[in-house]
C-alpha cells in the first residue's frame, strides 16, 4: 500500500478532476488524504475523506478580484495577490499534513505550489496535476518579461517556505506532470522541465447540486448550455443577457439552459425558451446538449468535448484565452470576444457550431482521444509507477 497526499487550492475546478484519481487509488488498496480547505474539498470528495486543513490566506481574508481585470493585469493579480499568498498560507498546513499522514508521494495541483515546495524541502517525491493545459503549451512564451517576473516571485517564495537551495520549478514536477487533456486538443507542447503524461479528463460522478427540471427540455429543439463557471459569477451580466436574446431569436429551433449562480439575470422563472438556474448536473446535461457557450474554462471545455459537443468560447481571463485558442485551432468551436460580442456576432458563432458538421466532428474526435487516454485510471497507474520507481527522491 502506498500513501498519497493530494494538495489542492480552494478552487472547485481544480479539485474535481483529481477526486476520481483519489477514488481509483483507494479502490486499488492505497491510502489517500487531502491538504486543502475543508469547506471546498469536503463536499466534492464526499463523506469519510481524510482532510488536513490548510489556511488559504494569512490574515483570514482574501482580496476581492475586480471583475473588470483582463490580460496582464489579471495575470498579475492571479500571481501576486492570489497564488503566492495562497502558497504562504497553505505551507504550514501542508507540512503538518505530511507529518500526520506520512505520505509516500504528494500529488500537487499546479496552482497549489506550496505542496511542491514543501515536498522539495522534505525530500519527498511529488507529481504535478495540471488541471488546465495553458502552461503546458507555452502560453507565456511571447511574454518573457512576465515569465521572468513569475520566476522571481517563485524564487522569493521558495526562500520563505521551501528549500532555499532547491531548483525545481514548482509548477512542473521533475518526476511527473499529469495533464488532464490530450494533444488532440492542446496541440504541440512547450519545452518543459519534467516529463508530462497525457491522461485525458478525469470524468467521474460527483455530488449533484439538487433537482433539475428534465421535463422542461423539448426533445424537438436543440439544447444550448450557457455557463461561465463558478469563478466568474460577477462578470457576466452583459454576456448572459446577449446569450438569452440570441436563443430567443432562434426559439423555433433552440432552447437554452443558462447557469446563473449570481442571479445576474434577475427573475429565474423559466419560460418556453430559456431556463435560468443557479447550477446544473453538468455531466448528465451535456449528454443531452447540442452546443455549449462558455468562458473556455478547462473543465467545462473538456467535459463538453468528452461528450462530443462543440463550443462557442468567450474567454475572460487567466488561462481561458489559451484554452479558447486550443478549441478554435482544433476546429471544435468558435471563439468570440467576451466583452465586445453583440447578438449578431454571437448568433453567427452559435449558428456555425450547430450547422457546420466539421465542428461536431472535431469535438467527437477530441472526445474519442480523451476516452482512449484513460482518465483517472491512467493517472492512478502513473502515480503507482512513480511510487515504485527505484529513485523517488528529488535530484
Amino acid at each position: 500500500m502506498t500513501r498519497y497526499l493530494f494538495v489542492v487550492p480552494p478552487l472547485v475546478g481544480h479539485v474535481n478532476p483529481v477526486v476520481g484519481v483519489a477514488a481509483e487509488l483507494r479502490a486499488r488498496g492505497h491510502a489517500t488524504a487531502w491538504a486543502g480547505l475543508p469547506e471546498v474539498v469536503g463536499p466534492l470528495t464526499g463523506p469519510g475523506g481524510e482532510i488536513h486543513p490548510c489556511a488559504v490566506t494569512l490574515d483570514g481574508t482574501a482580496p476581492p478580484r475586480p471583475p473588470e481585470l483582463r490580460g496582464p493585469a489579471a495575470l498579475k493579480f492571479l500571481w501576486a495577490d492570489f497564488l503566492v499568498p495562497l502558497a504562504e498560507a497553505m505551507a504550514p498546513g501542508v507540512a503538518a499534513a505530511v507529518d500526520r499522514f506520512a505520505p509516500d508521494v504528494l500529488v500537487v495541483d499546479q496552482q497549489a505550489v506550496a505542496g511542491a515546495l514543501v515536498a522539495e524541502r522534505l525530500g519527498l517525491p511529488w507529481a504535478t496535476t495540471a488541471t488546465t493545459s495553458a502552461e503546458l503549451t507555452g502560453a507565456l512564451a511571447g511574454l518573457p518579461l512576465v515569465e521572468a517576473w513569475i520566476a522571481d516571485l517563485l524564487t522569493t517564495l521558495r526562500q520563505r517556505v521551501g528549500d532555499p537551495h532547491g531548483t525545481a520549478d514548482p509548477r512542473f514536477s521533475p518526476h511527473l506532470t499529469l495533464a488532464f487533456t490530450t494533444p488532440e486538443l492542446t496541440g504541440p507542447l512547450a519545452e518543459l522541465p519534467g516529463p508530462v503524461r497525457f491522461v485525458g479528463p478525469s470524468i467521474t460522478a460527483r455530488p449533484t447540486p439538487g433537482p433539475f427540471p428534465w421535463e422542461w427540455l423539448d426533445p424537438l429543439r436543440a439544447t444550448v448550455l450557457v455557463t461561465l463557471g463558478t469563478a466568474n459569477a460577477d462578470a457576466g451580466t452583459h454576456f448572459l443577457t446577449i446569450c438569452r436574446k440570441v436563443v430567443r431569436a432562434r426559439s423555433e429551433r433552440l432552447q437554452a439552459v443558462i447557469v446563473d449562480p449570481g442571479g445576474l439575470l434577475g427573475d429565474p422563472r423559466p419560460d418556453a425558451d430559456v431556463l435560468v438556474v443557479p447550477s446544473v448536473p453538468q455531466l448528465r446535461l451535456l449528454a443531452r446538449t447540442d452546443a455549449v457557450v462558455c468562458h473556455a474554462g478547462h473543465n467545462t471545455v473538456c467535459e463538453a468535448l468528452w461528450h462530443g459537443v462543440p463550443l462557442v468560447v468567450a474567454p475572460i481571463r487567466d488561462d481561458q484565452p489559451a484554452i479558447a485558442g486550443q478549441v478554435a485551432a482544433a476546429g471544435a468551436g468558435v471563439r468570440v470576444r467576451f466583452g465586445r460580442t453583440g447578438t449578431e456576432q454571437l448568433g453567427r458563432a452559435l449558428n456555425a457550431v450547430l450547422d457546420d458538421p466539421a465542428h461536431r466532428s472535431a469535438a467527437r474526435r477530441i472526445g474519442a482521444s480523451f476516452r482512449s487516454a484513460g482518465g483517472a485510471a491512467a493517472a492512478a497507474t502513473r502515480l503507482e509507477r512513480l511510487a515504485a520507481a527505484p529513485d523517488r527522491r528529488p535530484r
